[in-house]
């Protein structure tokens, strides 16, 4: 049996898992990400967690066929180099090469949203089917395509950024510096900020109550938990929110036609008050839906093991 390496890298922890050939997790290990240190330093931190994870799995580095890692940004095919990974304070480090000298073993990098996608698709909700996209709300809005099983990226291996998909022509600043990108609407950070201009405006909203009278304590949950209580501007707030995900969503569906289409993230975790709405409004949103209906829409299921069976099934042949 083979063993491969995932690693799934992010601003908080590096988590690193042993799979076998089907993805399944025989191992974890995590640490946290020291992303001030020098680029060097922190590669060299995944290393010795890859290697940790490896020992406590029983095995040496010999054992492992190939090692995938999962890194925000992603490589640029023309010059070998991650392009830009905002929160690891990283800009055209050259991470294949610095990874090889502690790996004797093929390595694979890709984006870390196309590699949750491939897990979810590999071993979680959308197992079943051969194509499909997901979104990730978090931060930002995360995205993989999924086609015949494997990552698309476009022919430069730089595509599938759904949350820059342009939703509202000269709107909201992104973080990537254009305006009207999706993920500045439909990010759990902008459900975060609807939430907090609502609750100003409405000093009686449940939101106030339940972030404590504090701004900075309000989370994507929040608006959720009040609507579900009654509060007529949480309501709004949630409706509004479910709006702009489904007009950035029906873009997908229309270029792509998925089989399914997996939602992310921790605002994935509402479940159905979630996904029963945004089922309706890209049913009447989306190109042909009357006569072709719309892909299945599922709340993924693998969590934060997602990106690591993800990144470890870049190894297959």
């Amino acid at each position: 049996m083979k063993h491969y390496l995932g690693i799934d890298l992010g601003g908080t922890n590096i988590a690193v898992g042993v799979t076998d050939e089907k993805g399944g997790i025989t191992e974890k290990y995590s640490a946290k990400t020291n992303a001030v240190q020098p680029f060097e330093g922190l590669v060299r931190d995944i290393a010795e967690t890859a290697k940790k994870a490896v020992e406590n799995a029983g095995l040496q580095l010999s054992n492992i066929a190939a090692v995938g890692l999962g890194t925000p940004s992603c490589i640029n095919p023309r010059t070998n180099l991650l392009v830009n990974a905002n929160n690891l304070n990283w800009q055209n480090v050259p991470l294949y090469d610095e990874l090889k000298k502690y790996f004797d073993m093929p390595v694979f990098i890709q984006n870390d949203a196309a590699c949750a996608a491939l897990g979810e698709a590999v071993c979680g909700a959308a197992a079943e089917y051969d194509n499909a996209v997901m979104v990730t709300l978090g931060t930002g809005v995360g995205s993989g395509i999924i086609m015949n099983k494997r990552i698309f990226n476009g022919c430069d291996d730089m595509g599938a950024e759904i949350g820059h998909t342009k939703l509202v022509y000269n709107g909201l600043r992104c973080t990537c510096g254009q305006k009207g990108c999706f993920e500045a609407d439909a990010s759990a950070t902008a459900l975060i900020n609807q939430a907090r201009n609502a609750a100003e405006n409405d000093p009686k909203s449940i939101m106030n109550e339940l972030c404590g009278g504090d701004m900075s304590k309000m989370n994507a949950k929040i608006p959720f938990d009040a609507a579900k209580a009654g509060d007529a501007s949480a309501k709004a707030v949630v409706e509004k929110y479910i709006d702009y995900l489904a007009a950035g969503l029906s873009s997908a569906i229309a270029l792509f036609r998925p089989q399914a289409v997996i939602i992310g993230g921790g605002v994935s975790a509402e479940g159905d008050y979630l996904i029963k709405p945004l089922k309706k409004k890209l049913f009447d949103c989306t190109f042909s839906a009357e006569q072709i209906d719309i892909p299945e829409i599922v709340a993924a299921r693998l969590g934060n093991d997602a990106g690591i069976i993800g990144a470890a099934m870049l190894c297959r042949a």
